[in-house]
């Protein structure tokens, strides 16, 4: 679903090595195919992914296809995206939002 070659692919298999380990500022996108507002949004993650790119790494992660990581992280709506530093949930903002709204999530975590 992505089109930006910034964002990259989470799954219950790699969340722990690829996403939880890095140190910086990291968007995981817990969306679905079915989800109308997750269409939506995914122009705008693609945006911020090349905008921020090597101060903000973005993924996406298909909740159908990886209901481990959802129910690990307790996501109950979709789209959810979370915000992870050094493995640990540092933000998170749920629905289809303005692209400022995450620029401000983004700035004050980075």
């Amino acid at each position: 679903m992505a089109n930006s070659k910034n964002v990259l692919t989470a799954t219950d298999l790699n969340l722990d090595t690829e996403v939880l380990k890095n140190a910086e500022l990291t968007m995981v996108d817990f969306w679905a195919v079915w989800c109308g507002p997750c269409k939506a949004l995914a122009p705008t993650l693609d945006e911020l992914a090349d905008e921020y790119t090597g101060r903000v790494k973005v993924y996406k992660l298909n909740v159908d296809e990886n209901p481990t990581a959802a129910q690990r992280f307790k996501i109950r709506g979709i789209p959810t995206i979370l915000f992870m530093k050094n493995g640990e949930v540092v933000d998170q903002v749920v629905g289809n939002v303005p692209k400022a709204t995450f620029v401000q999530v983004i700035e004050k975590n980075i």
